[in-house]
């Protein structure tokens, strides 16, 4: 059974997540084990697998809110590094489309350079790494 000490053992701040439930323990324990069993953890374990960050930031973010809400530190501290990294990420993303778009791009413009030159230039990896 969840009790407000094996919380405070596990790290979370349960003073400010009581205050924040109006000093009621059992209000508090009833979003915590909502929380809980929150389905977005999986969620977010599926868009960062399928590599969606625009859907895993959000996720990541609602997540971030209602573990602060909660005060529940450990978990906070780990879900609010990644909303920090997750936009570098998409950033990387959208990078790795870009440069590969203007890689494909320059292939079909005319060149002087000879057709095996070209031919060789297009396919290198270089522009998606």
């Amino acid at each position: 059974m969840l009790t407000i000490d094996k919380l405070k053992e596990f790290g979370a701040n349960t003073d400010e997540g009581l205050m924040r439930c109006m000093n009621n323990a059992a209000f508090y324990l009833k979003f915590v084990n909502a929380a809980a069993s929150d389905k977005k953890m999986e969620l977010l374990e599926q868009q960062l697998s399928d590599k969606d960050y625009d859907a895993a930031f959000e996720t990541a973010h609602a997540l971030k809110g209602m573990f602060a809400n909660l005060s529940l530190d450990p978990i906070t501290k780990p879900v609010s590094e990644i909303t920090d990294l997750l936009p570098l990420l998409i950033t990387r993303f959208l990078w790795k489309r870009l440069k590969t778009a203007f890689q494909s791009c320059v292939c079909l413009l005319p060149s002087d350079k000879p057709e095996k030159s070209k031919k060789e230039y297009c396919s290198r990896q270089y522009l998606t790494s």
